[in-house]
Order: structure tokens, then C-alpha cells, then sequence
């Protein structure tokens, strides 16, 4: 889509004079790629404006100990520049919150009575640990990874088998940079034997409806569809977005909006399609029809032609068939060697690679990632020879941070969990929300307080179904609990089921996944939906009617409904007005209290 509108945009802007064009392109490029508003002032606000109508559940005063690298890096950039931050959250905050971060679930009542009962001193240490081997530590990090691969109906029947290869990977903690190399150097028939070719073979861009060739191979543009994949693999795997260079250079167009892609040529981007050059997508013909989500994937392919007419954006001007250059460093591959090994190559060996994956982890963790968008890095920022404006002025917020986490990640064998680990122990991640005195907006990339952050659409979901202890019928048959998180694909739910993840911004995989702002439609959908109000209900096995059935005095219920829906006890005046709905009538006053805690932000949100 974005490659369509770049087309548009170029088409309208050929009939006007050179200066007005360059200030529309200009104008162009700026929404597409700089959000008006940045990702860390939107946490900022949020957080700020949310904690303080949230009932305080204190934290840990005292000095803050710094418990690894990380923990150097944030503390004495804060120390340097005299910025307060927040004591360490209490254990009740910080309980649901590990609980969400790394598994995507709110804990049981057990779970948080056993832990704050603890007086170990290595806790939190212990539950991280913990929480990082479990499956449902897999069930979130596998449902993030297909958002992020976009693992969708274009896989077509061999979603299945990509969904479990994903599983695999993170409960072996397969190193990440093999992963990657599987999902760039993939080939065979893709949907029965072979998950990293689906990768490949999703970015497929239609050239016809029939073929007119006998072997149906011009069914596919494969110089479009090499296009296509290149700038995505060049988002997700180093958190560079090449969309405008793959229409036209970079000078004069993005000074303002990316200074390392402003000195990039069309030309450039061209060489870097050429990795995949050779590399075919046959799309299967049966018995007169399209089996369009099965393809074979190989390395036969004449080569990137950079004079190829475009389907999806402007007319390809190049001067030769193009050769593979790797785009960052200009490297060619070695002679005689595949072309997509030795991308695989490059591309992991780079510390580009590990800084844009440990970008993205931080970015989850903490509410927004040291460089924002995540697919943004302007690498001029990172050389502290380029020229003006100076280095570190507008990314990273903390460089010495992110490189440290990059290294670290490469010397660690590239180990996922390991990332997981590492941030969620260090102090600043186990800071509070709260915050003590005036908080300040340029206070933000400091990470000076534990930032909230909305639950995503599937957390919400099974939030729902553990708090209520009812399964959702929406969810496909064969998923443990009725759990959306466990699911191959969102999009085979139920009509209702569906439409609450697509309101609460569940991605349909075939865009990169976004954050959705909060919204009335959302509050509204959350006081009305059946998937809350048919399962707050005494009845059908629901927590509500168990707790009646189970519990005869009323503060012992209040108190459970409050540990099953928001991981916590209630205060004494929550305690009071329970009690008061509950003295007329029992049920309905226990079925409204469980809504209501649904209904709260502090259901809704992370802290």
C-alpha cells in the first residue's frame, strides 16, 4: 500500500515545476515516516494521566541497586543530568506486570498470594526465570513473532506449519540469527516442508490471473514481489524502512526525515533487491487453477532486472541488471557463493541486526524503544564522524544503552529469551509507575518511571476469559482454554470474537503490526460486548457463580473477585462499596462488581 501511494504522489507531482515539487514530496514523506506526535511523549502523557487516577499501591523506597549493564547506562545518564526517578514497584505492581510482559496473561489469585507471601530475597529473579521457561511464555512470544512476520491467510495452508515452527524456536531459544537465516535462505515447496520459504513467499505480488506461459511461471512479477520483500525484511530484521528509495534517491527528498537514506541512491536499493534476483516464486497451476497459497521456491532466476516494467511503483530506470551490494556496507557476496547465504550472512553478522531485534524487545518491555519507530533508524545518528547536524541529536535517546544491548545480544549467542531476561531483572524495568513529586515531560526518554501501556488485543481477550474462567466459543476448536493466544491465526475466530480483536488493533498480518490508541468505540465495545457481559454472568461454570457457590462471606468474595480480575486486594473504600451492592442482592451485585473491575483501566492497562 505505502509503495501505491509513493506512486501516486510521484505521478501528481510530475506536472509541476521542480521547487513545488520537492516541497510536496517533501510533505509527503514526512507523515509517512515522523509521526507528529512521538511514541515516548504519547507513554509520557498517558502514564502520567492515568497513574494519578489509579488507587496507589506505594512501592519500595529506598536506593534503587543497580543490577546489571542496563541498569549503568539508565541510571548514571539520569544521575549525569539530574533527573529524579520513581522508587522500585511494589511487589503487588510488579507481579501482574511480569506476568503480562513475559507471558501475556494476568496471574491467578494463587499466583499472587504465593509471591507476595515469599520473603525470598532473589524473587522477582526467581519468577523471571520462571516465567521466561514456561509455554505460555511461548504462547505470547510466538503470537508477537507471526504479528511481526505477518504470518496471515498468505501463507495459505502452510500457516499451520510455520505457527509450530515459530513455537519450536523460542521454547528451544534457537538462536535468533539462525532463525533469520532460515526465513532469508528458505526454498522448496513452501506450505508442506519447508516454514522460513512462507516468509518469502507471502511478499508475492500478482503479475495475471492465467498464465500464458506453459509452466504458469509469469503468474508471479518476481522483480515486484523482490521489491516487496526487501523492504520488509529490511524493517524487520534492521529497522531500516527503504520504501521511498525503492522509488526513487534519497537527495532532496529525506534531509529532513532520515538523514542516512537521503545520501542512499535508487540505484542502491536496487543492488540490494539482487540478493534476490535469482530466486524464484512459482506459483502452483492444478488442473486449470490457481493454487495461490502453495509455491515453490528455488534459486534459478536469470537475475534482478532494474529496467523491469513496475506493477506496484515507479518505472525502474536502472542502467544494468543490477548486482547484489549489500546495502549497508556495499559488500559483495563471494564468488560463486548462493546469494541469499550470504545475505543471511551479512545481515546477522551486522550490528544493525542486533540492534533493531533488542530495539524491538525494549520497545514491548518498556513501553517505547530507545529508537522510535522501530523501523525508523537513521544510521547517520550512529557514526560520530558524519557530518553535521552532530551525531545522537534526534536517535537514539540513550546510544551507549542500545549498543550495549546490541553486543550483548550478539555475545550471548543471540538468545531471545536472554533479552526477555536481562531487561525485565534490571531495576529500571522493576521501577514504579508511580512517580514522587513533578513529573516533567523531558523526563520521558530518561525512562525515570515505569511506563503503562494498553494491553494488546489478544492479552485483553484471555485476560477476560481467565478473570471470568470461561472459555470464548469464538476462539477455534483445539486451543487450550479457549485462549487467542494460542491460536495460528486471529482471523478464523468467531464473527464477535474477531471484531473485539480488530477493534482493540489486533494487526490483519498483512500490514505491519501499529499500536492503537485508546478509543469511546473500545470502552463501549468493553461495557457491551457478550464476551464480557455473557461471561461476568452467575452461570454456565463462570467465576462468578463458582465464587458464589464456594464462598459464603462477602468480604472473602469481594476480596477474590478483586485477586481473579486485577491481581490484587481490595481498599477500604472499594471494600465498603462492594459489600453495600452485595447486601441487596447477592448475585447481581457480584455480577456488576466483576464488570466494573473489567471496565477499569486498571484492567485495561499495564503498570
Amino acid at each position: 500500500m505505502r509503495g501505491l501511494l509513493l506512486v501516486f504522489i510521484a505521478s501528481a507531482c510530475l506536472a509541476q515545476d521542480p521547487t513545488q515539487q520537492l516541497d510536496d514530496i517533501e510533505k509527503a514523506h514526512l507523515p509517512l515516516l515522523q509521526p507528529k506526535t512521538s511514541k515516548s511523549a504519547q507513554t509520557g502523557g498517558v502514564t502520567a494521566e492515568l497513574v494519578s487516577q489509579l488507587p496507589k499501591r506505594g512501592s519500595m523506597a529506598g536506593a534503587v541497586p543497580v543490577r546489571n549493564y542496563i541498569d549503568q547506562f539508565v541510571f548514571a545518564r539520569m544521575q549525569r543530568d539530574k533527573v529524579p526517578h520513581a522508587d522500585l514497584a511494589s511487589d503487588e505492581e510488579f507481579v501482574r506486570r511480569a506476568y503480562l510482559d513475559a507471558t501475556g496473561r494476568i496471574p491467578t489469585a494463587d499466583d499472587v498470594q504465593s509471591f507476595l507471601a515469599s520473603a525470598s530475597p532473589d524473587k522477582r529473579e526467581k519468577l523471571i526465570d520462571r516465567l521466561t521457561e514456561s509455554d505460555a511464555f511461548v504462547d505470547k512470544w510466538t503470537f508477537y513473532f507471526e504479528d511481526l512476520f505477518r504470518a496471515g491467510g498468505r501463507m495459505g495452508s502452510g500457516l499451520n506449519l510455520f505457527h509450530y515452527w515459530i513455537r519450536e524456536w523460542l521454547k528451544l531459544d534457537r538462536p535468533y540469527n539462525e532463525v533469520v537465516t532460515d526465513l532469508l535462505t528458505g526454498a522448496g515447496k513452501t506450505s508442506f516442508s519447508v516454514p522460513g520459504g512462507l516468509y518469502y513467499a507471502r511478499d508475492f505480488v500478482k503479475a495475471k490471473d492465467d498464465p500464458t506461459e506453459p509452466d504458469a511461471h509469469d503468474l508471479v512479477d518476481q522483480n515486484d514481489t523482490v521489491d516487496e520483500f526487501t523492504i520488509t525484511y529490511s524493517k524487520v530484521f534492521l529497522g531500516l524502512n527503504l520504501a521511498c528509495v525503492s522509488c526513487h534517491d534519497g537527495a532532496r527528498h529525506l534531509e529532513k526525515v532520515n538523514l542516512y537514506l537521503a545520501g542512499k541512491k535508487r540505484a542502491d536499493f536496487f543492488n540490494q533487491s539482487a540478493f534476490y534476483g535469482k530466486t524464484r516464486q512459482i506459483m502452483n497451476w492444478e488442473f486449470g487453477y490457481q493454487a495461490n497459497t502453495e509455491y515453490t521456491v528455488d534459486d534459478l532466476g536469470p537475475g534482478y532486472d532494474a529496467k523491469a516494467v513496475s506493477i506496484v511503483r515507479v518505472l525502474r530506470r536502472g542502467a544494468e541488471t543490477a548486482s547484489p551490494r549489500f546495502f549497508l556496507t556495499g559488500e559483495a557476496p563471494k564468488s560463486n557463493a548462493n546469494y541469499r547465504d550470504e545475505l543471511a550472512r551479512m545481515i546477522t553478522g551486522d550490528i544493525q541486526f542486533s540492534r533493531a531485534l533488542t530495539n524491538r524487545v525494549w520497545a514491548e518491555l518498556m513501553g517505547f524503544g530507545i529508537v522510535e519507530p522501530a523501523d525508523e533508524f537513521d544510521l547517520a545518528r550512529f557514526n560520530p564522524k558524519a557530518p553535521p547536524p552532530a551525531p545522537w541529536t534526534i536517535q537514539p535517546s540513550n546510544p551507549e544503552l542500545l549498543e550495549a544491548m546490541a553486543k550483548d545480544f550478539q555475545n550471548g549467542n543471540y538468545s531471545f529469551r536472554s533479552v526477555v531476561r536481562t531487561i525485565m531483572k534490571s531495576s529500571a524495568y522493576q521501577l514504579s509507575s508511580n512517580f514522587p513529586g513533578e513529573w516533567k515531560p523531558e523526563y520521558t526518554t530518561y525512562y525515570a518511571r515505569k511506563y503503562v501501556r494498553m494491553l494488546s488485543a489478544p492479552e485483553l481477550h484471555d485476560a477476560i476469559t481467565l478473570a471470568t474462567a470461561k472459555p470464548d466459543a469464538g476462539v477455534s476448536k483445539g486451543q487450550s482454554g479457549g485462549m487467542v493466544m494460542q491460536m495460528p491465526d486471529p482471523g478464523t475466530a468467531g464473527a464477535e470474537t474477531k471484531g473485539f480483536l480488530r477493534t482493540f488493533g489486533q494487526s490483519n498480518r498483512d500490514d505491519m503490526p501499529k499500536k492503537t490508541p485508546q478509543s469511546s468505540l473500545q470502552a463501549m465495545l468493553l461495557m457491551q460486548s457478550k464476551l464480557v457481559t455473557e461471561r461476568v454472568a452467575a452461570k454456565d461454570g463462570s467465576r462468578v457463580e463458582q465464587l458464589l457457590k464456594d464462598t459464603s462471606d462477602d468480604r472473602s468474595l469481594v476480596e477474590k473477585l478483586y485477586l481473579v480480575t486485577l491481581s490484587r486486594k481490595p481498599g477500604d473504600a472499594e471494600l465498603a462499596t462492594a459489600l453495600k451492592a452485595l447486601s441487596s442482592d447477592r448475585k447481581r451485585g457480584a455480577e456488576n462488581l466483576q464488570w466494573a473491575l473489567i471496565n477499569s483501566p486498571e484492567f485495561i492497562f499495564n503498570y
